[in-house]
């Protein structure tokens, strides 16, 4: 149905140097407030910090009305190899190479598609500090928020659209999508 805007898009991941991408159904994307609740534990130091995570970014039923007016989209995976279950400085590396990968493609999306939603893997990464909550979003129209945030379960995502969610073990993969029309 959209292979052929994607065979258009898919270029961008090779670019960026993705291990892993795949066209995306919004369709298959499930929001559930399970996931959305996860964020309050603040495990990653992010909720109540930046406008791109909970609870400013927006509702999960907001993000699923929004979602699902896009018509398609590309999910894309960073993996990185790791010493061992502990390898902290890989992980990292992987997720910084991950933000990195994305950002790039995101940049050259934004200049060729109209109308495009890049949900990443984990907080927005444009601004060094968020201005959150004391002044308004630096960027807004750049604001990435996570797939996450969104109450999207990202390993049901993977498998409902051709990806793996687990590469084995002493691997970390990173995802995120961009949807599109």
């Amino acid at each position: 149905m959209y292979e052929e805007e994607y065979a258009n898009i898919e270029h961008y991941a090779q670019e960026a140097g993705f291990e892993h991408y795949h066209l995306l159904d919004p369709a298959t994307m499930v929001m559930k407030q399970e996931v959305r609740d996860m964020c309050k534990a603040n495990t990653c130091g992010k909720y109540g910090a930046s406008w791109s995570c909970p609870p400013a970014c927006g509702t999960i039923e907001e993000y699923a009305e929004q979602v699902h007016k896009y018509h398609w989209g590309i999910v894309v995976q960073t993996v990185g190899q790791l010493e061992d279950s502990l390898d902290f400085e890989g992980i990292m590396e992987a997720s910084e190479t991950h933000s990195k990968r994305f950002l790039k493609m995101v940049e050259q999306m934004r200049e060729d598609c109209s109308g495009i939603l890049p949900l990443g893997a984990g907080t927005c990464m444009i601004c060094k500090k968020c201005t959150y909550p004391d002044e308004p979003c630096r960027f807004p129209e750049k604001r990435i928020t996570s797939v996450e945030a969104t109450g999207v379960v990202v390993n049901e995502m993977c498998k409902a659209n051709g990806l793996e969610y687990n590469y084995g073990p002493n691997t970390i993969a990173y995802t995120s999508c961009v949807l599109v029309g």
